[in-house]
C-alpha cells in the first residue's frame, strides 16, 4: 500500500517495557545494610489530630459571626502515618524491575499495513541509534534514587544497590551513592560512571530482546531514628467510605501489611527522562507522557498546536514520512516503551 493512503490504526496499543513491582518499606540500622535478617517491615498506623482551619474561605457577603465561628472551629481529622521505630535510622526500599523486549511492536493493531510501517520505522531507529540513550537515562534514574520521591529529600545518605537476577540469584551487582548523582542532568559521577554504563547496557539488552533482564533494586535511605517516611497516598474516589483524610498504601492485610509505593509511581520516576520538551532547561526532566503532562504543576509541556506532542510526531514519522529530529525520535520511542492505547478510535 502506498504511504499516501496509510492511515493510523483505529486500534493501536502497546505494552509497557519497563515493568516495576510495588516498592516495599523496611526499617533497620545503617550499619546493618548487609544483614538481611535485621530488617523489619514498616507498618501504617492511624493518628487523630486536632488541627486548625487553614483552607481558603469564601468571605464575600459572609456574616462575620458565622465566618469567625467557622475559623475558630477545630479541624479534627484521622490520618495514616508511617515512621521508622526509634531504634532504626534507615529506611530500606525494595522492588523488582522487568525489562522487556519488543519495543515498537504493538500488542494490538487492526491495520496490517500500518503495523508493518511502524515496526520497520522503529527497527530503523534501533539499528541507527540503538537504544543506548534511553537506557542510559533509565539507568540514571535508578542510580540517583529518583524513585524514592519525598523519601530522598533531606536524607543524610542514600545507597542504591542493583542486582541482575538469574535463576533467582544475583548474577551481577552494582552499588551507587545516589546523592552524588545529578537528578537534573541524569549523569553519574566519575567514580561510578563505569557501573552506570554497565547497568545501562544491561537495560539496553533487555529492551532490544537480546537478554532476559530482571533487576532487584534496593535503596537504603538514612533519614534518622523515628523519622516519618512516605509511602504512596491512596486516591479515595468515594469519599463516603470511612472518615480518614489521608489513606496510605500498604501491601498485605492485617499484621502482615507493609507500607509501600505504588508500582505506577515507581514507573513514573524511572521514565522521568524527557528533557527534550520546550522549557526543559528551566524545569528539568519530566516523565514521558504523550502531551508532556505534569499534573502537580497543572501543565502540559507538549501542546498539539506546537506539533511536539507524541501523536503529531508519530503521525509525521509514520504517515507522512517526515523524520523528526533525533531528540523527538527519542521521545516517541520512549512513549512506546511507556505503553498505552494510541489508536485513532473515538
Amino acid at each position: 500500500m502506498a504511504t499516501e493512503t496509510l492511515k493510523t490504526a483505529s486500534v493501536l496499543a502497546f505494552e509497557r517495557k519497563l515493568d516495576p513491582s510495588d516498592a516495599l518499606f523496611f526499617s533497620g540500622g545503617w550499619e546493618a545494610r548487609d544483614s538481611a535478617d535485621s530488617w523489619q517491615s514498616v507498618k501504617l498506623r492511624e493518628k487523630s489530630v486536632r488541627g486548625t482551619i487553614s483552607n481558603r474561605l469564601k468571605t464575600k457577603d459572609q456574616d462575620p459571626a458565622k465566618l469567625d465561628a467557622a475559623i475558630e472551629n477545630p479541624n479534627l481529622q484521622t490520618v495514616d502515618v508511617a515512621a521508622l521505630p526509634l531504634a532504626a535510622d534507615t529506611l530500606k526500599v525494595q522492588f523488582t524491575l522487568r525489562v522487556l523486549g519488543g519495543v515498537g511492536e504493538p500488542s494490538a493493531c487492526n491495520d496490517s499495513d500500518y503495523r508493518k510501517k511502524l515496526v520497520a520505522t522503529v527497527q530503523a531507529y534501533v539499528q541507527k541509534n540503538c537504544l543506548a540513550e534511553l537506557a542510559k537515562r533509565y539507568a540514571a534514574n535508578i542510580a540517583n534514587g529518583r524513585f524514592l520521591w519525598r523519601n530522598r529529600i533531606g536524607a543524610e545518605q542514600v545507597e542504591v544497590r542493583v542486582a541482575h537476577l538469574q535463576d533467582g540469584k544475583p548474577a551481577t551487582q552494582w552499588t551507587f551513592q545516589a546523592l552524588e548523582h545529578s537528578v537534573r542532568e541524569l549523569s553519574a559521577p566519575a567514580a561510578e560512571a563505569a557501573s552506570a554504563t554497565a547497568l545501562a547496557r544491561l537495560i539496553e539488552s533487555g529492551l532490544s530482546g537480546t537478554a532476559h533482564v530482571l533487576l532487584q533494586v534496593t535503596a537504603f535511605v538514612r533519614v534518622g531514628a523515628g523519622q516519618e517516611v512516605f509511602p504512596s497516598q491512596e486516591l479515595i474516589l468515594d469519599r463516603g467510605r470511612g472518615d480518614k483524610s489521608k489513606t496510605l498504601y500498604a501491601v498485605g492485610d492485617g499484621d502482615k501489611a507493609v507500607a509501600a509505593i505504588h508500582s505506577q509511581k515507581i514507573g513514573n520516576a524511572l521514565r522521568s527522562i524527557d528533557s527534550w520538551y520546550p522549557g526543559a532547561e528551566e524545569n528539568g526532566p519530566i516523565a514521558v507522557e504523550p502531551y508532556g503532562s505534569v499534573t502537580t504543576q497543572g501543565r502540559a509541556y507538549r501542546q498539539p498546536k506546537e506539533k511536539r506532542d507524541f501523536y503529531s510526531l508519530l503521525d509525521a514519522w509514520i504517515i507522512k514520512d517526515k523524520e523528526p529530529d533525533l531528540v523527538d525520535q527519542h521521545f516517541v520511542i520512549a512513549t512506546l516503551i511507556r505503553g498505552g492505547v494510541f489508536g485513532d478510535a473515538g
